[in-house]
């Protein structure tokens, strides 16, 4: 997939390695004099070692490269001591990369890696809410936090005639949700465009019980790549079920399934996608696995 991605100028490099130093998340090695960027799946491309060069010999471009794995950079900079990890956060925090610094937060609470999170609390308006629950993670709102919550049926209560809610987590919204959430793991998930549940009128019924949600718009969304490098990471890492993608039946929405299967390309697994296309007037104009 086309991302943004580091370039070397190898005439312009002196050998000097202050970049090797500047990336923590290891992308750059010097062989044989010169630095070179040794695994894209490392490199982040926000563009820290740039700083750090006295020649102007690296830039940022946008060309096809291998995702971005933020598990991948935290089993290799966890091998090199709290120092590197916490280095490597506060790089994360700097340019605001909430996604990736979950997903630290998170592997560190799953793999027992004791470092003291407060660190990276600011002020009293603290930008980011470190939660020591276990089951929760760093977000940079209160309305993002991850919760998972179960509801009892009401499906035969006489006191409540309200249609029942099967939506069991939150944060709902791709930009937001963490895709290695404890919720996500061996889930079947129920991929859907934000206007699906408006105009399906048993979306809660027919299509999310069961299923864990994740909401996106193809059309008004921006930087839709890390949408896929979740979907490949809740494929990969989280292991789910099925993939099944709501759309509505106007041509933008189709972008959705295309995320989709980028994604699932990506993926070292395979696992089942199914399509659910909506009328405009709320009727399922089609529903095959594809």
């Amino acid at each position: 997939m086309k991302r943004t991605i580091i370039k070397i100028d190898e005439e312009k490099c002196n050998g000097c390695g202050e970049c090797v130093t500047g990336c923590h998340e290891g992308a750059l090695q010097m062989i044989e004099g010169k630095a070179r960027l040794v695994s894209e799946l490392y490199c982040d491309g926000l563009g820290a070692c740039i700083g750090e060069c006295p020649e102007g010999a690296i830039t940022l471009e946008e060309r096809e490269a291998a995702l971005y794995n933020e598990i991948a950079v935290m089993e290799r900079v966890s091998e090199e001591g709290n120092n590197v990890v916490i280095a490597h956060m506060k790089h994360l925090r700097d340019h605001n990369e909430m996604g990736y610094f979950n997903q630290a937060v998170n592997y560190l609470k799953e793999n027992s890696i004791n470092i003291d999170l407060s660190i990276f609390k600011e002020n009293k308006n603290q930008m980011f809410n470190i939660i020591e629950n276990k089951s929760e993670h760093v977000s940079a709102c209160p309305g993002s936090r991850t919760m998972a919550f179960s509801k009892e049926s009401t499906e035969d209560s006489n006191v409540n005639r309200e249609i029942q809610s099967h939506l069991t987590h939150w944060p709902i919204q791709m930009h937001l949700l963490n895709p290695l959430a404890p919720h996500f793991k061996g889930a079947d998930v129920l991929l859907a465009a934000d206007c699906c549940a408006f105009s399906f009128g048993d979306f809660h019924g027919k299509f999310l019980k069961d299923k864990k949600l994740a909401i996106a718009c193809p059309k008004l969304d921006s930087n839709k790549e890390i949408y896929v490098e979740k979907l490949t990471q809740m494929i990969d890492d989280a292991k789910i079920n099925t993939l099944t993608v709501m759309i509505m039946e106007v041509p933008c929405c189709g972008g959705l399934l295309q995320i989709a299967k980028l994604a699932s390309e990506a993926a070292k697994r395979k696992v089942p996608l199914k399509l659910v296309v909506v009328g405009v007037e709320g009727e399922i104009l089609q529903e095959d696995w594809v």
